[in-house]
Parts: C-alpha cells; sequence; structure tokens
C-alpha cells in the first residue's frame, strides 16, 4: 500500500493509537501532521517518524484552534488527502464519567467526554474538508470504538460519544461521497490505554474479584475472558487498516464501521 505523495493528519497523534497510526502512515511514504494538546510531544513524534512531519498544538475540540492547525499543516506539507480522527480519551472531568454506572456519571464529566470524544470529530473534519475538497478526493477515517457498538455500563458517556462518532460517519459519507472523499470508522477493541487504566482502577475499587490486582492485571484478565483471540490489540493493528482504508485499494469503500477487536463484538452477539 503506497501513501507517497500523500498528507495526513492524525489527531490526537502525539502518543498511544495515534502515534502508531502515524507511524503506520509514514512507513506507507505519507507526510503526517499531527495536531495533539502536548505540542511539544506532537513535535517529538513527528520528528521522529522518517518522513517530512510537523507537529502543532491545539485543543481539537475548539473548532476555530482545529481549524487554524489544520491551515498550519497544509501550508506547510502543500495539501491534504487524509484526516484520521484520533483524538479523544478524557479531559478534566472525564474521570467522573470513566468507570461509574450511568447514575453516578455528573454533568461535567458527561459534557466533557462528549466534547472530547464526539465534539473533536465534528470541529476536525469541518476545517479539513475544504482542503480535500480541493485536492478532489480524500479519506477520513474515524477511530470509534467498540463502545459505541456494545453496552458498555462503565463507560455510558464515552460509549454515546462513540455512538455518535459512528452515526456521523455515516452521514459523512453519504454528505461527501459526490466530492469522492471516502469516510469510514475503526472500532479498537482493548488496548492499554490511560483511559483504560482509570476504568481498570475504578472497577478494582468496586468489584471484590479485582481487589488484589493491578489495573494491568484487570485489563488482560478482561481481554481473556471476553475476546474469541485472547490478545489485546495494539496501536499499530489500527493503524494498518488506516493505511489501507486511506489507500487506492479501499476506492470503493465508504460508510462502513470496522471491529479490529480480537472478536469481541462478535462473542458478544452470541450471548
Amino acid at each position: 500500500m503506497n501513501l507517497e505523495g500523500k498528507v495526513a493528519i492524525v489527531t490526537g497523534g502525539a502518543r498511544g493509537i495515534g502515534a502508531g497510526i502515524a507511524r503506520c502512515l509514514a512507513a506507507a511514504g505519507a507526510r503526517i501532521g499531527l495536531i495533539d494538546l502536548d505540542g511539544a510531544e506532537a513535535e517529538t513524534t513527528a520528528a521522529s517518524l522518517g518522513t517530512k512531519s510537523v507537529g502543532v498544538a491545539a485543543d481539537v475540540s475548539q473548532e476555530l484552534a482545529v481549524k487554524a492547525a489544520t491551515d498550519q499543516i497544509v501550508a506547510e506539507l502543500g495539501r491534504l488527502d487524509i484526516l484520521v480522527n484520533n483524538a479523544g480519551g478524557g479531559g478534566p472531568h472525564a474521570a467522573t464519567s470513566i468507570g461509574n454506572p450511568f447514575t453516578n456519571v455528573d454533568q461535567a464529566g458527561w459534557d466533557d467526554t462528549l466534547a472530547v470524544n464526539l465534539r473533536t470529530t465534528f470541529a476536525a473534519t469541518k476545517a479539513a474538508v475544504p482542503h480535500l475538497q480541493r485536492a478532489g478526493s480524500g479519506s477520513i477515517v474515524n477511530i470509534a470504538s467498540i463502545a459505541g457498538l456494545i453496552p458498555s455500563v462503565f463507560i455510558p458517556a464515552y460509549s454515546a460519544a462513540k455512538a455518535g462518532v459512528i452515526g456521523l460517519t455515516r452521514t459523512l459519507a453519504d454528505e461527501l461521497a459526490q466530492h469522492d472523499v471516502r469516510v469510514n470508522a475503526i472500532c479498537p477493541g482493548y488496548l492499554w490505554t490511560r483511559a483504560w487504566e482509570t476504568m481498570a482502577t475504578g472497577m478494582k475499587m468496586i468489584n471484590p474479584k479485582f481487589a488484589d490486582m493491578e489495573p494491568r492485571d484487570i485489563f488482560l484478565r478482561v481481554v481473556k475472558e471476553s475476546t474469541l483471540l485472547g490478545r489485546e490489540q495494539t496501536p499499530e493493528d489500527i493503524g494498518n487498516l488506516v493505511v489501507f482504508l486511506s489507500s487506492d485499494l479501499a476506492r470503493n469503500i465508504t460508510g462502513q464501521i470496522i471491529a479490529v477487536d480480537g472478536g469481541v463484538t462478535l462473542k458478544y452477539a452470541g450471548r
């Protein structure tokens, strides 16, 4: 899969899943723009990619900020062909919405989680679309979650936000098809992230069977019990699919929601 000559923006690309996606895109030849709250880390990651890449600091949930960052990247790299809406996780109040059932989520945590995980997709896409239209074609890949596909009792706000990303993906695929801009979503399964560490810590506090376990061990136990393949997913698992969906090999794929989850959703459907 060759992305030579293409320019990709990855939001939330400084570390974790975003950095893994950026590495895979760069390995396929794309030039990369990373937008992240942590501008210094975004610059460090960009410098490590091996292709011409830039890192820019911006709050992706803020429309004017992400537009300015997008315009800066396009000015430096010359064009835009690929947008990966990866920014998400938790903001300053999100901890109150992670690891708690719905009745314990407060409004600040709810609003913050939706802003970080859904409004980011809206704002970054709105900033990118004019550039993709000028390019005459393009690919948008939204990083959703299996939490948007199956009930997720301990992360209700996150689940609602990612279900919103899935719905927005289908709407954008319809609207942007006339410009030959394809829009798809990936639903990662179990990856060890800061959000999962927070949730596992919450599970440890409220579930006696996890009381003597470390958060990482709780995560691995959930992975083993919940996935058909019995293993966690990696940032590169997600990144490799992003590369495919961004390439000409996927030129007739749009509006699709693809789970990379080791079989979690299939196992759940069979319950």
